[in-house]
């Protein structure tokens, strides 16, 4: 499980590595407010470097969470070269939290 909070600078959020070849990265902005948004990035974590294959944003603050896979749903990101797949899903509490399987 990951959480994120809020970041006054979205630049030094860093990755986190899930498994042997994806990067993940939550990105929470609550200001400025009219920017406000959780961007979430999944990378492929190549030898020539992250290779982005999958992102999301979703306006802050979240109008509401459905069902067993809050607020994004469950989302599956597929990576071609090493046949790889990940599930997620995000929720909103006293901060993110992703849940992956």
């Amino acid at each position: 499980m990951l959480q994120a909070k809020p970041t006054p600078i979205p630049y030094q959020v860093g990755t986190t590595a899930i498994g042997s070849y994806f990067l993940f990265r939550i990105v929470f902005e609550t200001t400025p407010k009219a920017l406000a948004a959780i961007k979430l990035y999944t990378y492929a974590d190549r030898e020539q470097g992250a290779t982005p294959i999958h992102q999301a944003t979703h306006p802050y603050p979240i109008k509401r969470q459905q069902g067993r896979y809050g607020f994004t749903g469950l989302q599956t990101v597929y990576e071609p070269v090493r046949d790889g797949e990940l599930q997620y899903w995000c929720e909103l509490g006293t901060g993110i939290t992703n849940r992956g399987r």
